[in-house]
């Protein structure tokens, strides 16, 4: 009788540290999809940030020259009309604006975002451009996420 308490315990043992085992292998493998996803994530992001067209954006955006808002109006007309530039901002501005909600949301890690692309000087630069639209368009919420990110990225001083 006593051989067979031994074995049954054993078996007993051996079950639940099967079921240990596979938990933890279960969390591992979450954790696994989890960084992949992430990577997936920050791959299809970069590979917009780095097309062409994002870079020319990019480039119009910030080679932009003007004083205020209505020095910029004045130059360029309103920032929600087709003009070339008009779109140019929409874009850069709408790729930040992706980029600070998926921050807020934890779908993104600051560090990497502050690795990959610059903040501060893309939001220093078109700040004055928000801040008249929201005003003009009565749209207070307007590029609110990229300027989040911005003051997140500011908070740390992570992107110098």
């Amino acid at each position: 009788m006593f051989g067979l308490f031994d074995i049954q315990t054993i078996s007993e043992v051996v079950a639940a540290a099967s079921v240990v085992i596979g938990v933890i292998y279960y969390a591992f493998e979450l954790r696994h999809e989890n960084r992949t996803r992430d990577t997936d994530l920050v791959n299809n992001l970069f590979a917009f940030y780095n097309s062409q067209e994002f870079q020319e954006a990019y480039g119009e955006i910030m080679s932009m020259d003007f004083a205020d808002y209505d020095d910029f109006i004045s130059k360029n007309g309103s920032a929600t009309s087709k003009t070339p530039l008009s779109v140019a901002l929409r874009m850069v501005c709408g790729f930040y604006e992706q980029l600070g909600l998926l921050y807020h949301r934890r779908l993104v890690d600051i560090k990497l975002v502050v690795e990959l692309f610059s903040v501060r000087r893309p939001w220093e630069k078109i700040r004055p451009i928000a801040i008249g639209a929201r005003k003009e368009l009565n749209q207070q919420d307007l590029y609110e996420w990229f300027e989040y990110l911005y003051n997140e990225v500011m908070k740390g001083r992570l992107d110098q």
